[in-house]
């Protein structure tokens, strides 16, 4: 966890020292993103805006026979990252082990035996074998206890186990901290949405919230996400607040948005400034089987594939077919073709902009986003994420 310095020192701190630019004017502020390896072939990790982001997680190592794993091609990825982060010192980089549809968790957390084979086998693979790249590990393991996909084997047990793989992976970071003359970060990546695999979902029954926040140094809330194939009619993607028209039952409803996710964790012992809030830079489309309502909260046949916001500015915007809409609520945008029967929930610059001033103004650590590569080349959202934090 971060260690604050001495009165006497950070008063003297303040005084003497001259203020700094940008983000940096903020200490301990978060404006950060999730970068997958497997987009590297057209966005090089030389391209990524080192002096916008203050954290960066790569995305995804693996749990294979209880020990951490990378793709095979993943070495150049982490050889470019080094070098970026001597080229940008202030940028953090964080590996980020699991994701959606990752199996492995389960076993691997389930005796202290195997949580210090997998704590360990980590730490030999990203600080020693590749020292330089990294500054932390992100968890994310969707989801202990139940929610994440149904082949992925889960455990009543998931949950305690959980908070003592965190905090083997805290005791194994620290040691080399000291070692090494540094802080080095523990996060994990936390779920917003209300309806998962099995239905309705309640991030408490996966963690042990009021204890595990005191082991990592922030979370990255999920508070996307909440609009999904899950869902029983198409809805917001990221709702900025609870919408009275959705017809989502309202013991789930008030909890399921931006605004609803961050005052459940804050209600359930998470500070505000441990909190991180995500934004989505993707879309998620429905096939509506009435077109009432723009297509908003109608029943759907199926999915359609919205593409990122790189694809979406450039191909249904641009498009007459699709109606644009503003919920002035969610504030958010959402897109209709009426001649195909497709609703698109997405977020834009605008509504991006929102959910920064909202997670500025609410004290929160920060935003983030999945994913970076989703962006247009001006980097519109990221502009908009980072601007209240400058």
């Amino acid at each position: 966890m971060p260690r604050p310095a001495p009165i006497l020192l950070a008063f003297l701190i303040a005084v003497i020292l001259p203020p700094v630019p940008a983000i940096a004017a903020l200490p301990g502020k978060v404006v950060a993103a999730y970068y997958p390896g497997d987009v590297a072939a057209r966005y090089p990790v030389e391209a990524i805006p080192a002096d916008t982001l203050t954290h960066l997680f790569y995305a995804f190592a693996g749990i294979r026979g209880g020990q951490c794993s990378v793709a095979a091609d993943a070495e150049v990825n982490f050889v470019a990252l080094a070098k970026l982060k001597r080229e940008h010192p202030k940028l953090r980089t964080l590996i980020s082990i699991g994701g959606w549809g990752a199996n492995g968790f389960s076993d691997a957390a389930l005796t202290a035996a195997s949580r210090k084979r997998l704590a360990s086998s980590c730490m030999a693979l990203f600080f020693d074998h590749h020292r330089g790249s990294f500054d932390g590990v992100d968890l994310d393991w969707e989801f202990p206890v139940s929610g994440g996909p149904k082949e992925i084997a889960s455990r009543p047990q998931d949950r305690r186990n959980m908070t003592l793989l965190m905090r083997e992976f805290r005791r194994d970071l620290d040691a080399l901290g000291r070692k090494r003359g540094q802080h080095f970060l523990l996060t994990a990546a936390l779920p917003g949405g209300r309806m998962e695999s099995a239905g309705a979902y309640d991030p408490v029954q996966s963690y042990e919230l009021a204890e595990v926040v005191k082991i990592l140094d922030f979370i990255n809330l999920m508070s996307y996400d909440m609009g999904t194939t899950f869902s029983p009619v198409a809805s917001f993607n990221a709702p900025l607040r609870e919408v009275p028209a959705d017809p989502m039952a309202p013991e789930l409803k008030h909890w399921n948005s931006v605004e609803g996710a961050v005052e459940y964790y804050r209600r359930h012992g998470v500070p505000a400034d441990r909190i991180v809030v995500g934004v989505p830079f993707y879309g998620r489309g429905y096939r509506v089987t009435k077109d009432d309502n723009g297509g908003l909260y109608q029943p759907y046949s199926g999915t359609y594939s919205a593409g990122d916001w790189r694809t979406i500015k450039a191909k249904l915007l641009a498009d007459p077919q699709w109606q644009q809409h503003w919920n002035p609520i969610a504030q958010s945008p959402w897109l209709f073709n009426a001649k195909e029967h497709v609703f698109v929930s997405y977020e834009d610059p605008r509504s991006i902009a929102i959910r920064a001033r909202f997670a500025h103004d609410r004290g929160l650590r920060g935003v983030f986003t999945w994913q970076l590569a989703g962006d247009d080349d001006d980097r519109s959202l990221l502009e908009a994420m980072a601007r209240p934090f400058r």
